[in-house]
């Protein structure tokens, strides 16, 4: 019997909502950086089309950050996606708003 003793048996899942926010949360990681390249490339600026891309990453992390956030309050479910997805989704639009910002000339 020592050998079903290292298992745990539960009835908890991962969210899907949690995952679908993680892979949000990626794509707006590979946006921002994305356009951080390409604006030092360019001599430091990025350009309407950098700026519209941008803008969309922001969407997706505000969609994403409410999907973690919607799953983060499931009861008997993992935490480790919907917590994943609330910290990367936030500093996705964190970077954004401050790139924007400076785009703008406001800090």
């Amino acid at each position: 019997m020592a050998l079903l003793t290292k298992y745990k048996f539960t009835n908890k899942k991962h969210p899907l909502k949690s995952v679908m926010a993680v892979i949000l949360a990626v794509i707006g990681v590979v946006t921002v950086l994305t356009v951080i390249i390409l604006a030092w490339k360019n001599g430091g600026v990025a350009g309407a089309r950098s700026a519209r891309a941008l803008i969309l990453a922001e969407v997706m992390a505000l969609v994403g950050l409410v999907l973690a956030i919607m799953s983060r309050t499931e009861p008997d479910r993992y935490y480790f996606f919907p917590d994943m997805g609330i910290v990367l989704n936030a500093l996705v639009l964190c970077a954004g708003a401050v790139i924007l910002a400076l785009g703008l000339d406001l800090i």
